[in-house]
């Protein structure tokens, strides 16, 4: 009793407009504000990494324009696809559906009765609204190792891991200004704690709903400090311990961070979705596990993998 009493005095009160300048109906937002400087960062960050290794330098505009794409197009329709799968017989989705223009009645498939629906699949170009929100952080990863394999069979010759293992520190740079962006918007956070450290996130529905009066776990911020942790790993492997020779061996440290972590923080955060509710492992954690195996394949496999003398081209 007395160390929730405690917590409560200590907690941090979240009140941040997630507006950052407002004019007429919006404004500049801090989520939108904050992917727009990783994605500098990141650039800035490439440009003196390939400059040290004397690439070409037109290298560094073109992978910025495929891995943009990539991170884009991969983390909206990761969205769309893993999280908007909805029970159409749960409470409240009647009201969803008939916001998003779906049908609220299950399908039959060769028998089956199907009660998920999606929105996007029966209205297509929704999946253009990107303002209206919805990335998804592992479609994002897939997208941007797809755009990276492309990139590396056009431009640079070598193994997609080759190129990982040398943008891993600006990814996770990137990585923690989206969970910054996260933070700022009141989102994505943890189930009650009485830990002297937990948020109450004002500005928040959800938490007005769920948690009203109760200090949460700020995952975001919990979130941000394995991006930082993987960015410095990555960073010293490179610069320090040149470690790059082994292909792979920096890429499938930092997947095993990056997603080793966000498996175990899962079970201190909130459902994205109510579909998630129940679960033994949410969708985050599911989608999780597919690159811990990755991880564990590239540092085994880095055992024999050794860089290639990089060819140059116009």
């Amino acid at each position: 009793m007395l160390s929730a009493i405690y917590s409560q005095l200590l907690a941090v009160v979240w009140d941040v407009d997630p507006i950052l300048i407002h004019f007429g109906n919006g404004g500049i937002r801090w989520y939108g504000l904050l992917w727009a400087i990783g994605i500098y960062l990141c650039y800035l960050i490439q440009v003196k990494l390939y400059k040290n290794e004397n690439c070409p330098e037109d290298w560094t505009d073109k992978l910025f324009m495929w891995m943009v794409i990539g991170l884009i197009i991969g983390a909206r329709v990761g969205h769309c696809w893993f999280y908007e799968w909805h029970d159409v017989t749960l409470p409240g989705m009647q009201a969803y559906c008939q916001y998003m223009g779906i049908s609220t009645e299950p399908v039959q498939i060769f028998g089956w009765t199907i009660n998920y629906r999606n929105p996007y699949i029966e209205h297509p170009l929704k999946l253009l609204k990107i303002w209206e929100g919805g990335l998804a952080s592992h479609g994002g990863v897939f997208g941007v190792i797809f755009a990276a394999w492309i990139y590396s069979k056009k431009i640079t010759k070598q193994s997609v891991w080759w190129l990982f293992d040398r943008i891993i520190p600006s990814v996770a740079v990137l990585c923690f200004c989206i969970r910054f962006g996260n933070l700022m918007n009141s989102e994505i956070f943890g189930f009650p704690t009485d830990m002297p450290w937990g948020f109450e996130f004002v500005r928040s529905r959800e938490w007005h709903q769920l948690y009203e009066g109760q200090a949460c776990h700020p995952t975001q911020i919990y979130e941000m400090l394995y991006c930082l942790t993987a960015g410095v790993v990555s960073y010293v492997m490179y610069h320090k311990f040149h470690l790059q020779k082994y292909v792979g061996l920096i890429t499938g440290v930092s997947l095993l961070i990056f997603f080793g972590t966000r498996l175990a923080l899962e079970f201190m955060k909130n459902p994205q979705v109510a579909e998630e509710v129940g679960m033994t492992l949410n969708i985050g954690q599911l989608l999780s596990l597919p690159l811990i195996a990755l991880g564990l394949y590239l540092i085994w496999k880095s055992r024999t993998a050794r860089e290639h003398p990089m060819v140059k081209t116009k």
